[in-house]
């Protein structure tokens, strides 16, 4: 057995061990450690990693000393024991992300404001180079947040997959591929390393490119979350995502989808963020999947219409994240083409009245794949103006009220305040200025405009000096 003998706070402390390969090791073997701080334990799943080899990881929550013992049906697994020291967190290490009310923080209480983006099968194809200019532009871009599969979909052909065998010869859905899950750890573990959540999307309706995972079964289907629970959870900046476009898979059913959803709570000790993303059938709030149900931590949404975040809020009060409203593209598909001008204003509605909205760009002619398939350069107009927005919002605080105008363009705008003296400014969200209104204002106030679309006000309540 070796295990560390240090980590610091939200990191991965993990056991590995020598134990048997025969067999259907993934289906037969049972592995799990029980880690013990003063009184409290929490007891983390193992799984098996190919050659022999057992893995336990875990992601202890204190400072201090922590125990641990093994437990397993295999003699050679169980019983185990050993201890750790758990330093504080590192420098930018804040744990994983809560839904606090209707909105987020970091487990030390750092608020925390997703700006996501999609890049679905970034992982897949094994290309170093393109993975690594995804890492390289995400660093340099103001999203903190990526949505990504598991499952390779479409007509993908991908080096690696989830499970054992290859479709058309045959998929061993009773057996994973370590190698693949190797592989997908490593860049989550690059994603934490550049503050990044990795909203890791469980499963979804396109079989094309693994056929039969839209229907595996209950057993197969809690196996295999048992297994990608087991390996990912540990990171702290992993979230869950049950599905991709949920209602687009015919062969499952609502009590189905809340079955999946109770076993990753379930299965998660750390409790990590669940949601689950409709497809674009559901445009009508009260056939969205019921994200007032307990499992669900906070509101993963596709529509256009960002003014609709009021409503989702009043119908549930938790985090609603419009993941999918759109992306910045050519292409052919209707969700694929809207202008950056277009997202970036819904990125502004959305904001605006509590929401949180995703980004995706899928311009083709700039690389061989768009940026929401497979990674690579980002190449539209919208991610400068959206690094703008994250500037904005970050800098708002007790006394700050933002007004946004939208697409219209009136010549003045009358600003009802509220108690106390201001100082006004006005945004131009896509030339990404910020200039003052003159005069400290009070009570109602009237601010001309120059008569183009984009503009928001920001009303900052001025401190009184004693």
């Amino acid at each position: 057995m070796t295990s560390p003998a240090t980590v610091e706070r939200w990191g991965v402390h993990e056991i590995e061990l020598a134990g048997p390969a025969g067999g259907n090791p993934f289906a037969e073997v049972r592995l799990s450690a029980r880690y013990r701080y003063r009184n409290r334990v929490v007891e983390a799943e193992g799984f098996y990693d190919g050659d022999g080899v057992y893995r336990v990881r875990f992601m202890p929550d204190a400072v201090g000393p922590w125990r641990f013992t093994t437990v397993s049906n295999v003699s050679e697994l169980d019983g185990h024991e050993g201890g750790f020291e758990v330093t504080p967190a590192s420098d930018g290490n804040h744990g994983p992300v809560r839904a606090v009310g209707t909105g987020f923080a970091y487990a030390d209480g750092t608020p925390y404001l997703p700006f996501g983006t999609t890049c679905y099968h970034w992982t897949h194809d094994l290309d170093e180079e393109r993975e690594r200019e995804t890492l390289r532009t995400l660093a340099a871009s103001p999203f903190n947040k990526l949505r990504m599969c598991v499952l390779p979909t479409g007509q993908m052909a991908p080096p690696e997959v989830p499970f054992a065998g290859r479709d058309p010869d045959g998929l061993d859905r009773t057996r994973f591929n370590p190698a693949f899950f190797r592989h997908l750890e490593a860049r989550i573990r690059d994603l934490r390393d550049l503050g990044v959540e990795a909203d890791v999307i469980l499963f979804h309706p396109y079989d094309g490119g693994l056929r039969g995972v839209e229907d595996m079964g209950q057993e197969t289907d809690h196996a295999y979350l048992r297994h990608v629970i087991a390996r990912l959870a540990a990171y702290r900046n992993v979230w869950w995502s049950a599905a991709n476009e949920y209602d687009f898979n015919r062969a499952k059913t609502v009590r189905d989808w809340d079955d999946i959803l109770r076993t990753i709570q379930r299965l998660d000790p750390y409790e990590h963020l669940r949601s689950i993303h409709n497809g674009t059938r559901m445009y009508e709030v009260a056939s969205l999947y019921d994200n007032t149900k307990p499992w669900i931590t906070h509101q993963s949404i596709q529509h256009w219409d960002a003014t609709l975040t009021d409503e989702w809020l009043r119908a549930c009060p938790k985090p609603v994240v419009i993941d999918e409203i759109s992306y910045e593209g050519n292409i052919g598909k209707r969700w694929g083409n809207v202008t950056g001008a277009e997202l970036v204003d819904r990125f502004w509605e959305g904001m605006t009245r509590g929401g949180y909205v995703g980004h995706g760009e899928s311009l083709a002619g700039f690389q061989e794949r768009a940026w929401i398939g497979n990674g690579g350069g980002l190449y539209g107009e919208s991610p400068a103006r959206i690094a703008f927005l994250r500037e904005v919002m970050e800098a708002r605080r007790d006394g700050v009220h933002l007004r946004y105008l939208g697409r219209r363009q009136p010549s003045e705008v009358t600003v009802e305040l509220p108690g106390g003296e201001y100082e006004v400014e006005l945004i131009d969200a896509w030339n990404m200025t910020i200039t003052p209104v003159d005069g400290v204002h009070r009570g109602q106030v009237r601010v001309g405009l120059p008569r183009r679309p984009y503009l928001a006000l920001r009303m900052t309540l001025r401190m009184t000096r004693v």
